[in-house]
């Protein structure tokens, strides 16, 4: 790897701002904001708007679209006659 043209890989937290849900990671990202984490130490903040704790299909309240349904409405209106 070429020195000096990488981006510098640390320690970052994210914040889901819905659910006030924050995990620790590693990332290239940067901020201006920081944040006092349970270790004691100070991270860079990146706050994010959704994440595993708010996504519809990690918490189970997505909706099941009826593609049968349709599908069918879709033939029966542009059969061929």
């Amino acid at each position: 790897m070429k020195a000096g043209i990488h981006p510098e890989y640390r320690e970052v937290v994210f914040q889901d701002v819905t659910t006030d849900f924050s995990f620790l990671t590693r990332s290239t990202l940067a901020s201006k904001e920081t944040i006092k984490w349970e270790d004691g130490n100070e991270y860079p903040l990146v706050k994010v708007d959704i994440s595993s704790a708010s996504h519809p299909f990690y918490t189970g309240k997505h909706k099941i679209v009826d593609t049968s349904g349709r599908v069918d409405k879709f033939r029966k209106r542009y059969a061929q006659k």
